[in-house]
Formats: C-alpha cells, sequence, structure tokens
C-alpha cells in the first residue's frame, strides 16, 4: 500500500521525481511572490519600474520555468507503443460498472485465463496492459506503478509496468463512472517469477470439484438459484459473463474490487448484505435466502482456490 511518494517501477520513479521537484520549486517561486508582496505593501516606490516587472516576472518567467520543465520532462514521459516490448507479459484490462476484468494467456495452451479485481504480475518484468471499458470511461491509476490511463469503450489503450520488488500495491478507478465509483479498486500483487508461474498455472485450471457434502450443496444452490447466469465457474457448469468470474475467487485479497477483505466467512456476508457493503452494486442481496443454503454456497465458493 502507498502512493505516489513509494514508487515501485520505473514509470512510477519519473512522476515522483517530477512530483518532489514541482514541490520543491512551487515552494521557492512561493516564497519569492510572498516577498515582494511584502515589499509592495511598503508603498508604490519600492518596486521600481513597473513595465519590467510584468514583462519579467509576469510573462519571461513564466515562459522560461514552463519551457525547462517541458524540456526536461519531455525524456522522462514512457513512449507507449501499440506492441509489447520483447518478453513483456501481456495482460488484458476490461473495466466494467463497478469491477476490473482480467485476461491473461496461458503460455501452455494460448487460452485465456481470466478472473478479476486483482493483477498478479513477475518482479522485474516489464508488465504490458492493454486497456478498455465495457460500458463507460473509466481510469486506471496505481500510484506506486505508473500514471493515470483512461479506458475508453470501443477502445484500447496501453500502459506498461513493472516492479521492483515484491509487494501488493492499491489502484483505483480514476475517472467517476457513477454511483459506486468510489469503491472501484484494485489490487496488483507482485511475485518473484517462480511464484507466479506457479500461480498462472492454478489460475489455468479448471474449479475443483467439492470436497465436501455442504460444499456440494452449495454448488447445487449456485446453478439453481441461477448464480451462473453472469458468473463463470470453469467446471462446474457455470458460464455467464456479466459478472467476475469466479473459478478461483477465494485465492484473491479481497472482494467486490476492493470492498471487502477474503478471509473465513467474508462470502456469505458478502452474499447476504451486497446492497448494504456495496449500494448500487449490479447484484441482489440474499438476505432472503435460507442460511443453510446461504452457508452451503459460501462454502463452497470459499473452497475454490
Amino acid at each position: 500500500m502507498g502512493g505516489v511518494f513509494q514508487s515501485m517501477g520505473e514509470a512510477a520513479s519519473h512522476i515522483e521525481t517530477v512530483t518532489w521537484v514541482l514541490i520543491g520549486g512551487s515552494a521557492i517561486i512561493f516564497g519569492g511572490v510572498m516577498v515582494l508582496l511584502a515589499r509592495a505593501l511598503r508603498g508604490p516606490r519600492s518596486l521600481a519600474n513597473p513595465r519590467l516587472w510584468i514583462g519579467g516576472a509576469g510573462v519571461a518567467f513564466p515562459l522560461l520555468v514552463l519551457a525547462t520543465l517541458f524540456i526536461w520532462t519531455a525524456p522522462l514521459t514512457p513512449s507507449w507503443k501499440p506492441t509489447p516490448p520483447p518478453g513483456a507479459l501481456m495482460v488484458v484490462v476490461k473495466a466494467h460498472m463497478w469491477w476490473w476484468e482480467v485476461r491473461y494467456r496461458d503460455p501452455a495452451t494460448g487460452t485465456d485465463i481470466v478472473t478479476a479485481n486483482e493483477i498478479r504480475i513477475p518482479v522485474g518484468r516489464p508488465v504490458y496492459l492493454a486497456l478498455t471499458s465495457a460500458d463507460v470511461i473509466h481510469s486506471f491509476w496505481v500510484p506506486q506503478l505508473a500514471g493515470k490511463m483512461d479506458m475508453l469503450p470501443g477502445r484500447m489503450q496501453h500502459l506498461q509496468i513493472n516492479a521492483s520488488r515484491p509487494g501488493v500495491w492499491r489502484g483505483q478507478c480514476a475517472e467517476f463512472c457513477g454511483e459506486q465509483h468510489a469503491r472501484m479498486a484494485l489490487h496488483v500483487v507482485g511475485l518473484e517469477p517462480r511464484v507466479f508461474d506457479a500461480w498462472l498455472t492454478a489460475q489455468a485450471q479448471p474449479a475443483k470439484p467439492p470436497a465436501s457434502a455442504s460444499a456440494a450443496q452449495g454448488r447445487a444452490a449456485f446453478l439453481a438459484h441461477r448464480c451462473d447466469a453472469c458468473h463463470t465457474v470453469r467446471g462446474a457448469g457455470a458460464g455467464g459473463r456479466l459478472g467476475p468470474d469466479l473459478t478461483h475467487v477465494d485465492s484473491r485479497l479481497h472482494l467486490g474490487a476492493g470492498t471487502l477483505a477474503n478471509g473465513p466467512g467474508a462470502g456469505a456476508h458478502w452474499l447476504a448484505h451486497i446492497q448494504r457493503v456495496k449500494q448500487g452494486a449490479r447484484m441482489p442481496s440474499y438476505e432472503q435466502m435460507d442460511a443453510q443454503t446461504l452457508h452451503a454456497i459460501s462454502e463452497w465458493l470459499e473452497s475454490l482456490q
């Protein structure tokens, strides 16, 4: 966790450097303006030749500062290209109201590996994000890794990130997109390359069969209540695409796009009180569901590692 002043990648490091320079330069200029204001308050003759001050301090000085900043920051601006650099990991991120669809390419089969609300990346390897939106304008922003990038319906934007060490960094939709804009978060998890490869291999697998009778009842109830109309669980006969893929939902750090920390009992709380936890989410609460069925569904979902 953290902000722009704890950069963990090359692009974010450049932004941090520029930010400190802007803060320092602004402080110096503000101090100079205050000195001039104090002198001006002493009387109208304290500053001779007003035209010179207007031309120098009001026109020439701002132009000089802005031109210098432009020349200095131009080489620091990443040159986003329509193709990824050699060896980069390609990840497709599609923003929805109000969650994130994340797609990887399975290196073994070439098929898509779909997850949601969490991007796991290997440390030390460039990651090339292809960003788009399914509905309205969203904006992808993980301050510790890179700058903001708008996500537009019908258009693919590109953003390259990299992590210098393992960690977890919170991201946020930075473009107002509706009622639950403030709760549209995601997390980027940096992993050692071998750990990432093992995770990706596990994500490519279908959901494991239920390990208990209660979990089996939960899977049956999940299908009977037509949760599969919106959600996919590979290997369980659920193929909906309106909501997040739940094949390995319990391996994620949070539920509801960063809204609720994942853990024992979190799934049941989320199912029963969705509209309390994330009012306006496009999924109803299930308070009316009997406790046994609710427990069985949540037990099954919590087994999907």
